[in-house]
């Protein structure tokens, strides 16, 4: 993904998506298989594509770029830290969900917890990232900023 040195590289694995859905896929395609309906292990499979896509978030910070990806990278997004005006370790309430999805304070891209950074861009919008590790992904960041 970057081409620079990494000042800052983390890997959050959401744990209650992890064992929730891994556990909710086992049992749809055991009964599937047991009982020979079928719906079920199209409901599996699925439970098991959202597991593979969304059970880890990882977050790096180098080469002027700020890199979020969830679980093997399909779904990611590259901010130029150059974009983002402020950086703020925040609490997102629980209620807001986890995955990737669009909040009254915009997007959040999260897998656990309720710690994380918001940025504001120069645009105006905000962005969340959810974080078990908010006060260094923020450090890491504003280093990379002050490399401009």
């Amino acid at each position: 993904m970057t081409e620079g040195p990494v000042s800052y590289r983390h890997r959050q694995i959401g744990l209650v998506a992890v064992i929730g859905l891994g556990l909710a896929a086992g049992l749809a395609a055991y009964i599937a298989l047991v009982s020979l309906r079928w719906p079920l292990a199209v409901l599996a499979i699925g439970m098991t594509a959202l597991l593979v896509l969304f059970s880890t978030l990882t977050t790096h910070v180098g080469d002027r770029m700020l890199h979020i990806a969830f679980g093997p990278g399909l779904i990611h997004r590259a901010i130029p830290v150059r974009e983002i005006e402020d950086v703020s370790v925040v609490r997102t309430p629980w209620y807001y969900g986890w995955g990737l999805r669009l909040t009254p304070r915009g997007w959040l891209w999260r897998v656990s917890g309720t710690q994380g950074v918001e940025l504001r861009l120069r645009n105006g919008r905000r962005f969340r990232v959810g974080s078990d590790e908010p006060e260094q992904l923020a450090a890491a960041i504003r280093e990379e900023q002050s490399r401009l």
